[in-house]
């Protein structure tokens, strides 16, 4: 006769997990696929570290924050994206066409403060990290995909654009990232899919849009003549690049020539003067030199160019160049973030293919690449915005911005403001009617707030003042360093 076997107790609530349990826990998390989410969450932290300090310390670098607030803001409560600062009344669609910032109003809306726009934007900077570790990793291998990583989320152009405040081209990172990826992968719909939304990000992405399609076209004839001999055409290829190259075109022609004079008081495109008048300035040949050697050596060490992926940068290249605006030209602000996401993808195209080539030198270099522009990266970095995280006095707000704080605070909800300070402006968007400095057009406004450097007496300000809106009186409400406030006489 069996015997009958023994039961199994369970174990309780105080019995330890198994050792062999809790690594598996941990190789789990160690596993090679997350890798790109780590990358993104440690770039998350990091972005949202400097954007909010610098915020927190009234470092402001420009009024576009205040802009982007009151666009988002009237979004938040369903009404027309009016940012008064660009003139009273303006809707913001006649001046770029972006309705893509209207996807930031509902966490607006829970949270009323321009932090919440920076740490969207860093969400956003930080998630298109996941398409290029992904990308390099499965194309190179673990450790050279986390360098790519490394060398992505560190790159200068986007700590410059980072340390910009907010500006709608954080939507344009995820989306040019994922597309780029898919294209490299050869999986075309999934890049038309991801392409697609960016001519709801700006009117001249249409353009880059039909640069990705034209990158398809190229990829696809290099894979039929480096492949077998009489390999057939992909049909799905040219047909998703020739509609990214025709959609693309037109969504730029339509947002210029349509959309935005629809939305502008004056019935145009306001920044064509920017690059067929308004000034004789033409750029120098050696700025555009070094701001082409800055995209190009410390990210890729220039093998970004052996791949079709490059032209995608072709369009944001050109219109800065050819612009009479020196703000372009250069490698300050934040106009070289979307170039960050080409180059990094097309030097992982890059290098994925460079095993093939003939020359020796050419596959050492290669193979040694990555490591290096990481370490170029991380180099540069103790010259860029990031390395400020390693300094104490990031984390403390200087008694004289606490000082301004509570002389803005003495501004009530829902005043009208005229504004030349913009670290003034990033305290009041939320709050009250703002518009700038000289550009209230009639409207008198119930206080003003300057920014004043040059040491003139508060009478001139008054008196300033007062032949700016005739009829009206202003007293002084306050001072507190180089921010005045006046306030209108009852």
């Amino acid at each position: 006769m069996d015997s009958a076997a023994a039961p199994v107790s369970a174990p309780g609530p105080d019995t330890a997990i198994a050792p062999a349990e809790g690594r598996a826990w941990t190789s789990t998390l160690r596993a090679p696929r997350l890798d790109p989410y780590w990358v993104a969450g440690a770039l998350f932290l990091l972005y949202t570290a400097l954007s909010v300090t610098r915020h927190r310390r009234m470092l402001t670098m420009s009024w576009d924050i205040g802009i982007f607030e009151q666009a988002i803001r009237t979004y938040a409560h369903f009404q027309a994206p009016v940012a008064d600062l660009k003139g009273p009344g303006a809707n913001i669609l006649g001046d770029h066409f972006s309705p893509i910032t209207a996807l930031v109003a509902p966490f607006y809306r829970l949270f009323p403060s321009p932090v919440t726009l920076l740490v969207v934007q860093a969400a956003l900077f930080a998630l298109s990290a996941v398409p290029v570790v992904r990308l390099a990793a499965g194309k190179l291998g673990r450790t050279r995909g986390l360098a790519i990583g490394i060398a992505y989320g560190f790159s200068w152009g986007i700590q410059r654009a980072v340390d910009f405040d907010f500006h709608e081209i954080a939507f344009a990172m995820p989306l040019l990232a994922f597309s780029l990826e898919a294209v490299v992968r050869r999986r075309w719909r999934t890049a038309l899919w991801w392409a697609l939304p960016l001519v709801l990000v700006k009117e001249d992405l249409g353009v880059t849009v039909a640069a990705i399609g034209a990158a398809i076209l190229l990829l696809e004839r290099r894979d039929r003549r480096h492949g077998p001999d009489g390999i057939p055409r992909d049909t799905t290829a040219t047909t998703v690049g020739g509609i990214l190259v025709v959609f693309g075109l037109a969504a730029s022609a339509l947002a210029l020539g349509v959309a935005i004079p629809s939305f502008n008081n004056t019935g145009s495109y306001g920044y064509w003067n920017k690059i067929d008048g308004g000034s004789t300035a033409t750029i120098p040949p050696l700025t555009a030199a070094r701001t082409l050697l800055w995209i190009l050596l410390p990210t890729t060490g220039l093998l970004a160019l052996r791949s079709p992926v490059a032209i995608v940068a072709l369009p944001t290249l050109a219109w800065r160049f050819v612009s009479h605006d020196d703000h372009y030209w250069g490698t300050d602000w934040h106009y070289n973030a979307v170039l960050m996401p080409i180059v990094l993808i097309a030097l992982t195209d890059a290098l994925a293919t460079a095993h093939r080539s003939p020359r020796a030198w050419l596959r050492r270099y290669a193979r040694q690449l990555p490591a290096a522009v990481a370490g170029a990266a991380l180099a540069l970095s103790a010259s860029l915005p990031l390395y400020t995280l390693t300094e104490p006095a990031t984390y403390e707000i200087p008694a004289s911005v606490k000082a301004t704080e509570r002389l803005l605070a003495r501004i009530p909800d829902g005043a009208t403001v005229e504004a030349s300070d913009v670290a003034a402006i990033s305290r009041l968007t939320g709050r009250c009617r703002v518009f700038w400095f000289g550009d209230t057009q009639g409207i008198t406004p119930s206080y003003i707030t300057e920014r004043v450097d040059d040491g003139r007496p508060v009478k001139d300000l008054v008196a300033d003042a007062a032949r700016r809106h005739p009829g009206a009186r202003y007293d002084l409400l306050g001072v507190e360093g180089t921010t005045v406030v006046l306030k209108r006489a009852a």
